[in-house]
């Protein structure tokens, strides 16, 4: 008598993101900014930032205008935060606050010489319709360490923002929050070492070596499908990027992203802010998201 052989059930199709089509769509977004008119490098918060290497202002303000000028030509809003003489990291304005549903989670920073930045950022926001607006307790720096997506607010912690300042925007913010410790200097922000490409469908892209292993392990089970950035795109600051959903802006330099960007379905667009960089910043640390 034949046997009849087993039939094995079939597995759930793996999610490859390699061969994601490439229909991707942008929605529209809504950032805040500062023109970086008092921008000068004469202290070093980071291992970016040399203060004998002089910054060209009206080069660097050009960059910045490029950017903005790039936004809204992409079809997004900028919003305009006024300079301050005697802050110079004005111009990192993801650092001020993280904003989620009109809800606005004010930055406490960590070196007292952008301390002044916070109450800034908090008078602006409730000089410009935002009743939801909370003074932290906590040391956190806005979006340099908080990346948001469809399901989860992913915390960095290590060398700026404190970890009590995740328990804080988890009650907040009432999302999950999901702690990832960075161990490289270089990468002292979150927003250096990741970035978020496509925030509805949990889409990230990261550089493992900024991640302690237990951090790395973390990412790979709830992104399996990440884009993985090799160490001379990290270290150009291409992770320090900006995603509408479908085109991706980031470093020029960081030319080891744009084609599994492209395979992904992404449209990269490279801007130069070199002078910016001197800061220790580029395409997000200029930019803080509105989500309203």
């Amino acid at each position: 008598m034949r046997s009849t052989p087993t039939r094995r059930p079939t597995a759930a199709p793996h999610r490859d993101a390699s061969r994601r089509p490439s229909g991707r769509q942008a929605s529209p977004r809504r950032y805040l900014m500062c023109p970086p008119a008092h921008f000068r490098v004469t202290y070093s918060i980071n291992p970016w930032m040399d203060p004998a290497k002089p910054v060209d202002l009206p080069l660097a303000l050009t960059q910045w205008e490029d950017l903005r000028d790039r936004y809204r030509s992409l079809g997004h809003t900028v919003e305009l935060l006024d300079p301050r003489a005697g802050l110079p990291d004005m111009v990192f304005a993801a650092n001020g606050a993280t904003v989620i549903d009109g809800r606005v989670l004010g930055a406490r920073f960590a070196h007292p010489e952008r301390a002044a930045e916070a109450e800034v950022h908090l008078d602006w926001f409730r000089a410009n319709g935002f009743t939801e607006v909370h003074e932290p307790v906590h040391i956190n720096e806005g979006e340099g360490d908080f990346a948001v997506t469809a399901s989860y607010l992913l915390a960095g912690r290590g060398f700026r923002s404190s970890p009590l300042s995740h328990d804080e925007a988890q009650e907040f913010f009432g999302r999950p929050v999901i702690g990832l410790d960075l161990v490289d200097p270089r990468y002292y922000h979150l927003d250096t070492a990741l970035s978020v490409l496509d925030d509805a469908a949990d889409e990230i892209m990261y550089y493992p070596g900024a991640f302690s292993a237990g951090s790395r392990s973390v990412l790979a089970r709830l992104f399996p499908d990440a884009l993985i950035a090799e160490e001379p795109a990290a270290s150009a600051l291409g992770l320090n990027a900006v995603s509408d959903g479908r085109h991706v802006l980031l470093p020029q330099a960081a030319v080891g992203l744009f084609e599994p960007l492209r395979e992904r379905g992404f449209e990269p667009i490279g801007m130069d802010l070199g002078e910016l960089l001197k800061g220790g910043g580029s395409v997000k640390c200029c930019t803080q998201e509105l989500r309203v």
